[in-house]
Formats: structure tokens, sequence, C-alpha cells
């Protein structure tokens, strides 16, 4: 029997958009886990079930990706408009209060969060991500997304990932290249094994000058007031050991962690992140 039950909600502009909904105790505010650019609710597969039960833990599916609706406006792929989607999320299931984790692009909706309704958030955690990004990552991610490929076999798609990731993530087996594919991979109507999210993402992304990267720092800062956890995995191309460090000033209840010998991003079922994890829920009241 599954951990978790699968809800939809509605976008604004009628998308029909998918969650995981994990039970926990309702005494406490729920967690939500905010995936990366090109990834899905599976992203914390491995996270989630460690939390549930003393924790109510949401995994949406932003738009485009997972089981949620695809977008007609490729425009619409964007922070902006994934935060005022979580939003409807958030009013559709009475959440005035939530701790965020956000991983990548996740970090950074939380970060555009610490604008819009920081008093709302009562932790957050973020991982592999701060106000400034590095070149080297975004101009790697620039050279995967949108690329569509497909495979005959997980294993195929396994060894693929393998190629294109194995940098980030030098210590791994077969088996764990396998258990990623699952995740940021589906079974087609076709029988090919497709990567799960719209093509289009790519297209709003490849168009952004990332030589002048708007200031996310006071967003960053409005959050720093409460419980606050900042991973970074110790060979990160994305995530620079300065901003790292930066960020464990920015509040006296901020905990930084390093994920040794893994790139962008740590998947948060590794031991030092799990304990981490666990460490920031517990300062939450």
């Amino acid at each position: 029997m599954s951990q978790f039950e699968d809800r939809f909600w509605l976008s604004r502009d009628g998308l029909k958009l998918h969650y995981r909904d994990y039970a926990g105790s309702d005494n406490r505010p729920p967690v939500i886990c905010l995936h990366g650019l090109t990834r899905n609710a599976r992203d914390f597969d491995g996270l989630a079930p460690q939390l549930a039960g003393d924790w109510r833990v949401i995994c949406p599916d932003m738009r485009g990706r997972g089981d949620s609706g695809y977008a007609k406006d490729a425009e619409t792929y964007n922070p902006v408009q994934y935060v005022q989607d979580l939003g409807e999320l958030l009013t559709a299931e009475g959440i005035t209060r939530f701790v965020s984790i956000g991983t990548s692009m996740g970090g950074l909706m939380t970060m555009l969060m610490g604008f819009t309704m920081p008093d709302r958030i009562a932790g957050t955690v973020f991982n592999d991500i701060g106000p400034d990004l590095e070149m080297a990552g975004l101009d790697r991610i620039k050279g995967y997304i949108g690329q569509g490929r497909n495979f005959a076999t997980w294993m195929h798609a396994a060894r693929a990932l393998e190629e294109s990731q194995g940098h980030a993530f030098p210590d791994w087996q077969v088996d764990q290249w396998l258990v990623m594919a699952k995740r940021v991979m589906v079974l087609s109507s076709n029988g090919r094994i497709v990567f799960d999210y719209d093509m289009k993402i790519a297209e709003p992304f490849q168009t952004i000058d990332f030589t002048h990267q708007p200031d996310f720092w006071p967003g960053l800062n409005a959050l720093a007031t409460k419980p606050m956890l900042v991973l970074r995995g110790g060979i990160s191309d994305l995530f620079s050991p300065e901003t790292f460090a930066r960020m464990g000033k920015a509040g006296p209840q901020v905990e930084c962690v390093t994920v040794p010998n893994v790139g962008h991003a740590p998947t948060l079922d590794e031991p030092e992140a799990v304990a981490a994890i666990k460490r920031l829920l517990a300062k939450i009241v």
C-alpha cells in the first residue's frame, strides 16, 4: 500500500496540477518539498517516507513535470509562475504555515516566497542553491535541458544518466543510477523511456542572461530569522563555497552542512542530509 495519496489542484490558468500527500501530524505545519528544474515529486522518494507520520509531507509536481499538466504557453515555465501555482495549492488546502525544502529551482522558489510570504514559512532547507549561481553549473544545465532523448530499457537510461551526471555522483553504483532513472524518467505510451517533463521548459531557460542575475539576497534574509538549513554538495558546480559561507551568516538559526563527494544536487537521502533535516524540524514550533 502506498504511503502517499495522489491529489490534484488547479492553477489560476486552468492547469490540473498533481501532488503527493504523505499523511502526518495535524499539530505541526506541513513540510512542502519543491523539486529542481527537470525533476518532479519523485525526487523526494528517499526523504519523504522518513519524515511522514511525524510530519505531513507534500511533494508537488510543478507545471510541465510528472503528473501535472503541460502549459500551452512555454513562457509560464518560470519560478514566479510556479510560486503562484503553489499559492493556489496552499489556498486550496488551507495551509497558512509550512516548512519549505527546496532543491535547486525549488530553493529559488523559496527565496521568492521570502519576498511575498515570509511569515507563512516556519523554516527552510536550501539544497545546493543560493542567491548567487555559478556559470559553470548553469552552462552545464543549458547543455542538457530539453534534449528529449529516449531509451529502450531502464538499464540504457541508467547508463545514459551515469554518462552525463557521473561527475556529480562519482561513488554511485548501477543500482543507484537505476533508482535515479526511475525518478526522472517514465515509460511512454510507445514503450520508450523518456524524461518526465515537457521539453518546452527549456525555452525560457535558454533565453535567460545569467550574467545579470536578480538579487535574491533580500528574499533569503527575510527567511533567516527562522530555522534554516543550507546543504551543499561538496563538489557542486552551481553553488559556490563562498555563497554557502555567506548564507551561513544570514541569521542566528542557520546551519550549514556539506554532503561530501556529491555534486549538484544531493538527493536528500544521504545520512548527513537526513540527519540535518531532522535537526531543523526539531526546531520548528
